[in-house]
């Protein structure tokens, strides 16, 4: 009898009780890898955050060179719609083009502009020779919002809202930048 109790206490696990602890483990595991990959996803984008950013900076220093060196008038610093035909920069989200030939990012005569690129080194680890790889930044849009402060009523002020909309990976972003411009 004693004989048969120390059998039953060391028998060790069935086999139905190491499948479903295989299981249980295999599905912790594919989880872990399911959120590794998420992770490692979302930080590729650090490099596609950080060009959003310099585009959206890009395009405010743009509207202030433009205002500031007397290229455009203060009238000219607004979207170009039914109300105001004689704004420079358009409505809505627009591709990143390179700036057309009055040299402002996200106006009007940008249309036909090659899209705007980042030039990464070759494999002889160089810029400026022949292998450079450009890479078309068609993944991004980005919108410049122009409005009247509604605090400014005489109009002397308006509030620049810059937007940036891309898609890395399987996440959708968006880098917003708001500056004003004064008719001062």
């Amino acid at each position: 009898m004693q004989e048969t109790k120390r059998r039953r206490m060391a028998a060790g696990f069935s086999l139905l009780e190491t499948m479903v602890a295989l299981i249980v483990l295999a599905v912790g595991i594919l989880g872990l890898a399911a959120l590794l990959y998420d992770s490692l996803s979302y930080m590729q984008g650090s490099q596609d955050d950080f060009i959003a950013q310099q585009k959206a900076e890009e395009a405010a220093e743009a509207i202030f060179t433009a205002k500031y060196s007397n290229n455009a008038t203060f009238a000219q610093i607004s979207n170009n719609s039914g109300g105001n035909p004689n704004g420079l920069f358009l409505t809505g989200p627009q591709p990143l083009l390179q700036a057309g030939p009055d040299g402002l990012v996200g106006s009007i005569n940008d249309g036909g502009a090659p899209p705007a690129a980042i030039v990464y080194p070759g494999p002889d680890g160089k810029l400026g020779t022949a292998d450079d790889i450009i890479a078309p930044l068609t993944n991004f849009t980005r919108t410049i919002a122009i409005t009247n402060l509604a605090s400014e009523p005489s109009g002397d002020v308006r509030d620049v809202i810059i937007t940036i909309n891309y898609k890395t990976g399987k996440f959708t972003r968006q880098y917003q930048l708001e500056t004003y411009v004064s008719q001062f």
